[in-house]
């Protein structure tokens, strides 16, 4: 029996498993929510768990919202061993005994906390010449690459024991976890790679507030759809603009308007009298669509036709 699939806009907060990768738990929640169209944001490694945000039809539009967003992780780090990946799924390249203590660990946190440069790992998924670096280095090739600036908001030690550390971060994009357990590792004198990896948080979005899969399908459909939350959630921090059906016909035909809305020039979320309706850029009292739900176009060359 054919699957039917169905208009569904929004966002859900899904809690990726282990050993699955994010463009697979993406298809297997579009198949259970019968989603026409989706996407997620924020890749992450089949070893690593915890929140992907997966956007459903109109959302798709925004979801570059969290590009430049911060992430949470914890993670969980073994000292003592180097990987040929940086985490638990290389092979062991050196091991040397663990002879630091508490306050010189709390140093070395320290150190790396604020900006500070890293070097992209070949096991990933930047890319170089239009193919990710994973693909050079399983042919054995190693590609020339430039420290990255990335900042460590927050790094927290929860515990070390013997030869695990567990940590929480909050960071800027483009943070390697494992690159910064081997850092951690490298400047500890004793060398480390990544053996668990969670992550908590992107932006405003808190895992604690996600669903796993066995929840969602333990869910009734109707369940399901009250666990997806509209659009404009990936952007509450950007200015608000109420504009009525005259202005909003207006803007999905291409046109500008004439604003005095009091906000300073960039983004805003535009809403009408039916509620969200996309987004627009604001330029010298001048406002110009940046992006619109389909509807909204619709509607509006129903209207030039009519």
């Amino acid at each position: 029996m054919a699957r039917t699939y169905r208009q569904l806009d929004g966002v859900l907060l899904f809690d990726k498993p282990l050993e699955i990768s994010s463009n697979d738990a993406l298809q297997k929640v579009r198949r259970l929510f019968q989603a026409e169209k989706a996407g997620h944001t924020g890749t992450l490694d089949p070893l690593a768990t915890g929140l992907l945000p997966i956007c459903f039809g109109e959302a798709t539009k925004f979801s570059s919202a969290l590009l430049d967003a911060d992430k949470t992780y914890r993670a969980l780090l073994r000292l003592g061993q180097t990987t040929s990946t940086g985490d638990a799924e290389g092979e062991i390249t050196a091991e040397h005994p663990v002879e630091a203590g508490q306050a010189e660990v709390d140093a070395v946190l320290a150190g790396f906390r604020g900006e500070t440069q890293q070097l992209p790992p070949m096991h990933s998924a930047l890319k170089h010449q239009g193919k990710p670096l994973y693909e050079y280095i399983r042919k054995g090739e190693t590609i020339e690459r430039e420290l990255r600036n990335v900042v460590i908001h927050d790094l927290v030690l929860n515990s070390f024991f013997g030869n695990e550390m567990d940590i929480t971060v909050r960071c800027s994009k483009g943070t390697y976890i494992r690159t910064l357990a081997e850092d951690i590792g490298a400047a500890l004198g004793c060398g480390a790679h990544l053996i668990g990896l969670r992550r908590t948080a992107i932006a405003h979005f808190d895992l604690r507030d996600g669903y796993n899969w066995q929840q969602l399908e333990a869910m009734t459909g109707a369940g399901r759809d009250a666990c997806v939350l509209p659009p404009d959630s990936l952007m509450p921090d950007m200015p608000k603009l109420q504009l009525d059906a005259v202005q909003i016909k207006r803007l999905a035909q291409g046109q500008r308007l004439g604003l005095d809305t009091g906000f300073p020039d960039g983004k805003l979320c535009l809403y009408g009298p039916q509620g969200f309706i996309g987004t627009g850029l604001l330029q010298g009292r001048r406002l110009a669509p940046e992006r619109l739900l389909s509807e909204v176009a619709k509607q509006a060359a129903r209207l030039a036709a009519s």
